[in-house]
């Protein structure tokens, strides 16, 4: 089966995994939205240690994004299928992340001023290639800013609960760190167009061999316009300073399709 084919059947899967406990929940949500994303573009490869094969990749992503609120908060999860034109790194690989928001004050609606409300996050960050597993528990501010469908600031442990090579697992284990992240979206022109994305800072820290992994920033901004209220082109633009705590920084921009339904 091929890398293109092995993504599809498995995004297929993941959709059906995630969409069946949603459905059963939907009555309870006040509002949700899903998107699948097909994003294509040339990536680096980290060099994960000295003498390592590195260099771009034409590299396809697969994401299943949802978000939904409801009465004390908000869920927010994405899962990526990778596709690389060639095997090593991103060979098909998988990886995915879920935030839960708790709000003390549940349906009093937001506070006035700049600041709306303050959340508890509830994290989990899952890569099953590498048996990698985060825990993100943090504190969450939502802004009112003017023209800002959301802007938030997030601050959150960073929490390795992996196997690591130790205990059978397929990448070191990691000392706990910490992660600051920006996420918004400025929707403008009657929103038909869009910037959205995220920007984060992952802090420095150890491996089990006691070998350094890089502080890092990655920051994902999309450009989007939109076809109809459906479906969206455009692009995302990646920048990756020390990629995946590795000395490799990455520029790329990459062609977007997103369907919403």
């Amino acid at each position: 089966m091929s890398n293109q084919a092995r993504c599809i059947a498995v995004l297929t899967l993941s959709l059906t995994a995630c969409l069946l406990p949603l459905s059963q929940t939907a009555s309870a949500a006040v509002w949700s939205n899903t998107e699948l994303h097909i994003q294509f573009g040339y990536l680096e490869t980290p060099e994960f240690f000295p003498g390592a094969p590195t260099g771009e990749k034409e590299t396809t992503i697969f994401t299943l994004q949802h978000a939904s609120g409801w009465k004390h908060g908000e869920n927010f999860f994405f899962f990526d299928v990778i596709s690389a034109e060639d095997g090593g790194f991103d060979d098909t690989d998988t990886y995915g992340e879920w935030y839960s928001y708790f709000s003390f004050r549940g349906d009093k609606g937001p506070r006035a001023g700049k600041l709306k409300d303050v959340r508890l996050i509830a994290g989990f960050n899952w890569a099953p290639d590498a048996d990698s597993i985060k825990y993100l528990p943090g504190i969450n501010l939502q802004w009112n800013c003017s023209g800002f469908a959301f802007l938030n600031t997030d601050l959150m442990l960073y929490l390795d609960d992996s196997v690591g090579i130790a205990g059978g697992g397929a990448a070191p284990g990691e000392d706990d760190s910490w992660i600051f992240d920006v996420n918004w979206k400025r929707p403008f022109h009657d929103g038909k167009f869009s910037i959205e994305g995220h920007a984060e800072y992952i802090d420095g820290r150890d491996n089990e061999f006691g070998d350094k992994v890089e502080s890092w920033i990655l920051a994902q901004p999309q450009f989007r316009f939109y076809v109809n209220p459906s479906v969206a082109i455009g692009i995302e633009y990646q920048y990756w300073q020390n990629k995946l705590g590795t000395q490799t920084d990455e520029s790329a921009v990459q062609a977007l399709f997103v369907w919403a339904f």
